[in-house]
């Protein structure tokens, strides 16, 4: 008996260009396991199309007349949500939009294709084919707004809260408490969410390790800003971590942690496909920090990071994963789950409030931690 053939995802392009239709639609329609069902002209008509055609997973501008990509993706995902990956330029502009429209419910992202057929292109071509296969799989759901998001207020604690803050930096060498937060597809929108919730008297130093291009991260860096009381930055080669500062790991390194404990970002290649690799950051800052430290991992997909929750526990520290149904993939965080080192599996609005326990709880201890 002949197995029947396997359905295609069915993917509707949202793009207000005439030839970059074409061009995505000839790289969607050349993989065996996609199809292009619809095409739209703007966002009105990826609204109303995204309604009647009920595609599998969209493909969005941004730049669009009459409605735009981040107004069309908010609609969509709060009347009819499907799975969003968002075509845009790696500009400033360009990025800015699309962790806009990553915030409003989008999935992922993919830069836009050039017009040659060459090596660019095949890259895109491998990217955009393998994000959309993923992005149809994801359970999605009615998201908030941007707005929203912003508008939470940053929490503060009391004294006695972190009282022991001083404590265990004089008994520790001069040491702090340092998080090392690690995420992939979905990260942008789960880390704003995690951050808008520390407290601006944080005694800890946290590491943000994104898979993102450096265009991303530099804006990413001013729109956490808007979110969050603590300091944030983009980190820099040499310098001192310092409480109360979040420090986000430029794309186009990977952020390692000197036996000083000084930051020290590496431009060198891929590390298990990863530029920058989670791994670095947990073991190099775990070997620093020791039973200081807090590893996170959030959503995201591959296994960057599994080896790194084992160094952080090894070393005594304490690590948190986000769980399957508030994960957009459930990817990084089980892989560090299934290592069976972490402490704690936890919804992503519960992720916070576990941080601030943490270090609370190392801020009283105050325990001694040798090299």
């Amino acid at each position: 008996m002949m197995k029947p053939p396997e359905k295609k995802i069915r993917v509707l392009v949202v793009d207000d260009s005439a030839f970059m239709c074409k061009v995505l639609q000839e790289i969607i329609n050349s993989d065996p396991q996609l199809e292009v069902v619809g095409q739209g002209r703007d966002g009105r008509d990826g609204v109303a199309l995204a309604e009647s055609l009920c595609p599998d997973v969209i493909t969005m501008d941004i730049n669009m007349p009459h409605v735009d990509g981040l107004q069309a993706t908010e609609l969509i995902m709060t009347q009819h949500p499907r799975p969003i990956v968002i075509v845009s330029s790696e500009s400033r502009e360009g990025a800015a939009s699309t962790l806009k429209a990553l915030e409003l419910g989008a999935i992922d992202f993919v830069p836009k294709p050039t017009s040659g057929i060459d090596l660019d292109m095949k890259t895109v071509r491998e990217e955009l084919t393998r994000k959309l296969k993923l992005a149809a799989k994801v359970r999605v759901v009615r998201t908030a707004t941007r707005s929203r998001i912003s508008a939470a207020p940053a929490p503060t604690l009391g004294a006695a809260d972190f009282s022991g803050a001083v404590a265990t930096s004089a008994q520790n060498g001069g040491k702090i408490p340092m998080v090392v937060i690690a995420a992939s597809t979905g990260g942008p929108a789960a880390v704003t969410r995690v951050v808008a919730s520390l407290p601006k008297d944080l005694p800890a130093a946290v590491f943000l390790v994104l898979h993102m291009p450096a265009a991303f991260t530099k804006q990413f860096t001013m729109q956490l800003a808007e979110v969050t009381s603590l300091s944030v930055k983009e980190a820099e080669n040499n310098e001192t971590p310092q409480p109360g500062t979040i420090y986000l790991c430029p794309g186009s390194h990977h952020l390692r942690l000197s036996f000083g404990g000084k930051i020290s970002l590496d431009p060198g290649p891929r590390i298990e496909g990863y530029r920058p690799c989670a791994d670095v950051a947990f073991e190099t800052v775990a070997s620093y920090a020791r039973a200081l430290t807090v590893g996170v991992v959030l959503t995201g997909m591959g296994n960057d990071a599994a080896k790194g929750v084992k160094m952080v526990k090894a070393a005594g520290g304490y690590v948190l994963a986000q769980d399957e149904a508030t994960s957009v993939i459930f990817g990084m965080p089980a892989e560090a789950i299934q290592t069976g080192v972490v402490d704690e599996v936890l919804p992503l609005d519960s992720i916070s409030a576990a941080i601030k326990k943490r270090v609370a709880k190392l801020c009283r201890l105050a325990p001694v931690v040798t090299r």
